[in-house]
């Protein structure tokens, strides 16, 4: 099954780590990462994808799931 997460902050060194340490966890980048501003502070966001040995059931808790593979 593959697994997506949409890791989203304020564009800083912080949400940096953060995608950093989830490729550095086996996820992967998947597509362009996006910007927007917020009035304050620009926002970024990246999606990310992992594939894991667990089969996707209709009643897969996704949450419980992804914290498992975090």
């Amino acid at each position: 099954m593959k697994l997506y997460r949409y890791l989203t902050g304020p564009d800083d060194a912080q949400f940096c780590a953060r995608v950093s340490q989830a490729l550095n966890r086996g996820w992967e980048l998947y597509g362009s990462p996006t910007m927007s501003f917020n009035g304050t502070q620009m926002i970024v966001g990246q999606a990310i994808v992992k594939e894991v040995k667990d089969k996707h059931q209709p009643n897969t808790d996704m949450v419980q799931t992804l914290k498992q593979h975090a």
